[in-house]
């Protein structure tokens, strides 16, 4: 069993955006649990979807009114709040029922804690004096080869306007409804596309 719920990083200007939100998913509808709040314990109620592939593990195993450490994609909405693409659990206590007597019992924490976010993308917009910062994060394609169009993340946080235009490693920390910088790395320059129509 793999032992954190997000993988290393494979490649330098690898880009992606997810963390990792403890809390009790409350659907919009029972009968169908694509929708609805993630409760979490500072009382923030975060939109969230569920992705496919958690609905089977969220319908046959997982007791829905007990917290859970859910792995989320996290998106931003045009007010800047968080919304969450939730698309995995990380419980290892409950999900390696096949662990053996002799292997200590399985942690359902992790080293950076609750609320924690892997940020990679390219850094359009900071503003160091007024703490906003705008991340770019573009996504592989489908395996009908078409690419999905990138989406931009609103943070709170200082980053220096050197970085601005630069391949960027963030690590986030959800704050409320927003996401908030603990920690940046400029990791290199981004090459500019030419001036368009003239």
């Amino acid at each position: 069993m793999r032992q954190h719920p997000i993988p290393p990083v494979s490649e330098p200007l690898q880009y992606r955006a997810i963390g990792l939100v403890r809390g009790v998913f409350v659907p919009e509808d029972s009968a169908l649990p694509t929708r609805g709040v993630l409760r979490t314990s500072d009382g923030c109620e975060l939109e969230v979807v569920v992705l496919g592939r958690l609905l089977t593990l969220l319908r046959r195993h997982l007791d829905i009114s007990q917290p859970h450490l859910w792995v989320a994609y996290p998106r931003s909405r045009d007010d800047h709040s968080l919304h969450l693409q939730l698309m995995g659990v990380w419980e290892p206590s409950t999900l390696a029922k096949d662990a053996s007597a002799d292997t200590p019992p399985l942690e359902d924490t992790l080293p950076e804690g609750d609320d924690y976010f892997s940020l990679r993308g390219e850094l359009i917009y900071t503003r160091p004096e007024s703490g906003d910062v705008v991340l770019k994060v573009r996504q592989l394609p489908r395996a009908d080869g078409t690419r999905p169009t990138p989406f931009k993340l609103h943070l709170n946080g200082c980053i220096p306007m050197e970085h601005l235009r630069h391949f960027v490693s963030i690590d986030g920390r959800r704050q409320g409804q927003h996401l908030g910088v603990d920690r940046f790395e400029a990791i290199a320059e981004l090459p500019q596309r030419g001036n368009r129509g003239g």
